[in-house]
């Protein structure tokens, strides 16, 4: 297994707790009735942001109204990297994030993001239960490195292609400028794919598609509809290269304050959040996908042609040679994994 990054909880006390006023302070056990707080950057309209308000809701009742959980969205508490710092250091109770993003906790934790890593949606599911021999040994990582542990974690989408024209397979992306976000794994995937990857910030894609400075991109349907690309793309491909998992995370001092009872009802809410967010995400990419289809978007799957073992094939050859030394023994553990 990899070792951690370096960071760890003693760094991120040496950063203070900037992010968030008035900390919560550990206890060895809990008054009759506790408060806890929870801080994401989500909309509370998308899934990301309501599943952690019907966390709170869930928690409320397992707990038989024993804990209240108060939910900050839309980053009131702090940008991304504040909020995981904030939550190793305990001035808030929970957050959520992507598994690539807790690399900055615990570095293994990025190779969950890896491209065509799980056979199925179940298969990430049963990776990314907590129960899961996986994430017991992340898990275990996480807590020594950053005084973090997950609680559980969702289904959080597929990444698929974008482009002006149809794209059968990765001798149809030779040559072809394809927008890739700026970090290894996902320059990996697209250069996996057979495209030239040219990272450009977020803010300027869609000009630099309109403009023909790349010809494509790779995003989740809900962003394709969401920042309207279908009005500069003509064809969506259901790679699904990329699934991810949003995995939401608790300071381990609070966790260990618990009583037992608590400590079940923090399970009972996670499992009962964790399924309703992924049916609805789930739910949700079915009905986007028809949405960019009834505004014009041409959309190629499997079963219309799409060479999905060609682009698993290259993808997969890519990130092993990339990753394979730092990850490997990981990648393995994770296979091993049934659905």
């Amino acid at each position: 297994m990899t070792k951690s990054n370096g960071f760890n909880r003693r760094s991120v006390l040496a950063l203070g707790g900037a992010a968030v006023a008035a900390p919560f302070v550990a206890r060895p056990a809990f008054a009759q009735s506790t408060t806890l707080r929870y801080g994401h950057n989500n909309e509370v309209a998308s899934v990301a942001g309501a599943q952690a308000d019907w966390f709170a809701e869930a928690l409320g009742q397992t707990s038989g109204g024993d804990i209240e959980v108060q939910v900050f969205p839309n980053s009131q508490l702090g940008k991304l990297q504040e909020l995981a710092e904030a939550v190793s250091l305990g001035t808030i109770a929970f957050s959520h994030n992507t598994a690539g993003a807790l690399g900055s906790l615990y570095q293994p934790f990025a190779a969950l993001d890896t491209p065509y890593l799980y056979r199925d949606i179940d298969h990430l599911m049963a990776v990314t239960d907590v129960e899961s021999p996986v994430m017991q040994e992340l898990n275990e990582g996480l807590i020594a490195a950053a005084n973090v542990r997950v609680i559980y974690a969702h289904y959080f989408g597929r990444r698929n292609l974008t482009c002006s024209k149809a794209v059968m397979g990765p001798a149809d992306l030779e040559g072809v400028k394809i927008r890739a976000v700026p970090f290894p794994i996902y320059t990996t995937a697209v250069e996996g794919m057979g495209a030239v990857a040219v990272p450009v910030d977020w803010s300027e894609v869609p000009t630099a598609l309109a403009t023909g400075v790349v010809q494509g991109q790779e995003n989740p349907v809900n962003v394709v509809l969401n920042v309207k690309l279908y009005e500069v793309q003509s064809h969506l491909m259901l790679t699904g290269h990329m699934s991810n998992a949003e995995v939401v995370v608790m300071n381990e001092d609070v966790w260990q304050g618990m009583s037992d009872a608590q400590k079940d009802a923090v399970r009972e809410a996670s499992t009962q959040t964790r399924e309703k967010a992924t049916k609805a995400i789930l739910d949700n990419e079915e009905g986007e996908t028809q949405q960019l289809r009834d505004l014009g978007m041409t959309v190629i799957g499997e079963e219309d042609g799409l060479d999905l073992a060609g682009f698993r094939e290259g993808v997969s050859k890519l990130v092993d040679e990339r990753f394979g030394a730092e990850y490997g023994d990981l990648y393995a553990k994770i296979a091993a994994v049934s659905a």
